[in-house]
C-alpha cells in the first residue's frame, strides 16, 4: 500500500507497506509514479539515446584510446 512520496535521502522516493507491514521504500523512478523525461517524451520510441549521452561516450571512448598502453590507436 502506497503511503506516501517525497524526498528521501537526496532522491524522489514513494514509501509503502510491504504484505508484511514493514515500512519500505524505492526510487520513484523504477515506479508508474515517475515522471517521464522529456527526451523520451519527444523520441515516442525511435531513439535508445541522447545526443548528450552519445557525445559523453565519445569522449569517454578517446580518454580510454589516449590512455592504453603501448601508445594509444584505435580502438578495437
Amino acid at each position: 500500500m502506497l503511503v506516501t512520496r517525497k524526498q528521501n535521502w537526496g532522491e524522489d522516493r514513494v514509501l509503502y507497506y510491504d504484505r508484511g507491514g514493514r515500512l519500505r521504500s524505492m526510487l520513484t523512478s523504477w515506479t508508474s509514479l515517475a515522471d517521464h523525461d522529456l527526451f523520451s517524451q519527444a523520441a515516442q520510441g525511435r531513439s535508445w539515446f541522447r545526443v548528450d549521452d552519445l557525445l559523453q561516450l565519445a569522449a569517454l571512448l578517446e580518454v580510454l584510446r589516449r590512455t592504453r598502453p603501448g601508445g594509444g590507436g584505435d580502438v578495437k
